[in-house]
């Protein structure tokens, strides 16, 4: 009796979220080599991807404030609702523990 071979593939799946000292940041989430959000946390009404709506109301759940929603006094939760919106995708909630014990591989390449 022959048996069957079960192939699995496994997809590629990027989250990144950027910040840098001077306030610049970014959000990127890919697939397959697939775009599928980019934007600034700061300002996720401007965001682009396949489709770029898809995550919209997980987006409002994590803390993204839109404009329709910002008020003169209101609070920067950015980042917090970057990293929970990170946490949606990949299951991985990062805390400072896991942050200050894992060790990261870095590399640089020169730019022509």
């Amino acid at each position: 009796m022959a048996h069957a071979k079960t192939s699995y593939v496994c997809l590629p799946r990027w989250v990144s979220h950027f910040l840098n000292i001077n306030g610049v940041s970014s959000f990127l989430w890919a697939e397959d080599t697939t775009n599928r959000l980019t934007f600034e946390p700061g300002v996720p009404d401007c965001r682009w991807g396949t489709p770029p709506d898809e995550l919209l109301e997980t987006m409002h759940h994590s803390g993204f404030q839109f404009w329709s929603e910002v008020s003169e006094t209101a609070t920067d939760l950015s980042a917090p609702a970057a990293f929970a919106l990170a946490e949606h995708l990949t299951g991985v909630r990062l805390t400072p523990g896991l942050l200050q014990e894992t060790t990261f591989i870095c590399g640089s390449a020169e730019i022509r």
